[in-house]
């Protein structure tokens, strides 16, 4: 590429107003980020004239960082924490951008700006507990990964990184699978599954695909215990009972259809209750077999008709 044309040095900042900088082109802020990042390679980093250029390219740049910033947004890190380390990745770029190689700035800057961000996580964020070997090892996998692709222009293989950092490509494996621990999805993010129709993809949360508690598995155990106990009551406590909680009956409907007062089938229903929720609290070897023939269940006694294993 040929040298840049001479152009009148800069002998002080320019500055801009947000207004400026909101009506400015990328065209324009890439043209105007192209000298003065040239001007700063011609002063002294210690210059205080260096920074200040360095400040405006930065400003020029910002939406750069805000666009890199918003695709980690969903994040549980605060957004401005990701976008303070967004800008110093945009700060480095800015450092390491060679005007000679006919690069444009923003395809340099944006992987160095999501790259910074990346390693921002890394550093910071491990739901999983993983042990400080691992991190260092995921971290430098991760880190030598990023230079290689960027270098070579190639997603970077494992007996590349290897020989990059030393060390076999099984502990570079090992490391890639430490990242496990670090890249835990939300139940809420969900994933992509095809619309049965052939529509486009559709996202699906996690939490969506987790089975429920089933209610009536959570009876059987209680159906089992309590249908011996039904069938020792007598024959009218469990025709009250079958009409209650199966046939969904008033306490006066019941009082009608067995001849009693309403009173007196509360106070039964209660009594009732009571029976069958001490003998399911109480433990089982504790109880014994009734002393007297009056205490056992008749071997007559009628069964009213009802839902099977409710009163049978």
């Amino acid at each position: 590429m040929s040298a840049l044309p001479e152009t009148p040095r800069v002998t002080a900042c320019p500055r801009y107003s947000q207004a400026q900088l909101r009506r400015m082109s990328k065209d324009e802020a890439r043209a105007v980020s192209d000298k003065l990042i040239g001007e700063m390679r011609r002063l002294d980093p210690a210059d205080p004239l260096h920074g200040e250029l360095r400040a405006v390219v930065v400003e020029l740049n910002m939406p750069l960082v805000r666009y890199v910033a918003r695709r980690f947004s969903h994040r549980r890190e605060p957004y401005d924490d990701i976008l303070q380390t967004g800008v110093v990745g945009l700060i480095k770029a800015i450092d390491a951008f060679d005007l000679e190689r006919g690069v444009a700035f923003p395809g340099f800057a944006l992987p160095t700006i999501s790259g910074e961000i990346k390693r921002f996580f890394r550093d910071t964020s491990w739901p999983l507990h993983v042990t400080r070997g691992l991190q260092e090892r995921f971290m430098a996998v991760a880190r030598a990964s990023d230079d290689l692709e960027q270098a070579n222009g190639h997603e970077a293989t494992d007996d590349e990184v290897a020989a990059e950092l030393g060390i076999t490509a099984a502990e570079v494996r090992e490391g890639r699978d430490a990242g496990h621990g670090y890249m835990v999805d939300s139940l809420d993010v969900g994933s992509h599954d095809p619309d049965p129709g052939g529509g486009p993809l559709t996202r699906i949360p996690l939490a969506e695909r987790l089975g429920s508690d089933d209610v009536e598995l959570e009876l059987v155990e209680f159906r089992v215990a309590v249908k011996p106990l039904l069938a020792e009551l007598p024959y009218r406590e469990r025709r009250m009972l079958e009409l209650r909680f199966w046939g969904d009956l008033s306490q006066r409907d019941i009082a009608e259809q067995l001849g009693l007062s309403q009173m007196h089938v509360s106070r039964l229903l209660s009594a009732t209750m009571t029976t069958l929720r001490e003998r399911l609290e109480a433990d089982p070897e504790t109880d014994s077999e009734p002393d007297s023939a009056a205490e056992r269940p008749r071997a007559d006694a009628r069964v009213p008709a009802g839902p099977p294993g409710a009163v049978a």
